[in-house]
């Protein structure tokens, strides 16, 4: 399992969870408590289809577990809408008890305002282990039940700018 620990104890509340780690070496967040924080800053966001926020990020998470993702991957999938979205602050996140790899990823993940997709891609393919999670996001945001309940114009907008992005990220 790495530098995580998916089973023991349950997720601790958030609160807790910010402002003490478990007792993981190097007193990092664990995965539960990463999911828990992940849940609580995005437990009031919902999606352009109207669904909970966080049913995207638990999808995210999934599908990097079910491509083979490390648990520093799940963890940064987990968080990967967090700072673009100003759930969490960046300065929040550098100084959070993380790995720098989770980090990385996650910083990579966030896209940044004015920033082409050729430049976002160039980022997401230059951190190690944030293409996996590129990817996930992408098959969860088009995927066709996602997109059904969209109007037309959005719907057709986000396929290209989706399928824009696998082609800059190599993913075909």
């Amino acid at each position: 399992m790495g530098n995580w620990e998916r089973a023991g104890q349950p997720a601790r509340d958030v609160p807790a969870a910010l402002s003490s780690v478990s007792g993981e070496p190097g007193g990092r967040l664990s995965l539960p408590e990463v999911e828990a924080l992940a849940r609580r800053v995005h437990a009031e966001q919902t999606d352009k289809a109207g669904q909970p926020y966080t049913v995207h990020l638990a999808a995210v998470a999934e599908g990097v577990a079910v491509r083979g993702g490390t648990d520093d991957q799940i963890a940064a999938a987990w968080l990967h809408d967090s700072v673009e979205d100003d759930a969490l602050s960046a300065d929040w996140l550098e100084g959070a008890p993380l790995p720098r790899g989770v980090k990385d990823m996650v910083f990579a993940m966030t896209k940044r305002t004015g920033e082409s997709p050729e430049a976002y891609a160039a980022r997401i393919l230059a951190v190690p282990g944030a293409l996996l999670i590129k990817e996930a996001d992408l098959a969860h945001n088009a995927d066709p039940r996602r997109l059904s309940v969209l109007d037309a114009p959005t719907r057709e907008r986000l396929t290209a700018k989706y399928a824009r992005m696998r082609e800059l990220l190599g993913l075909g």
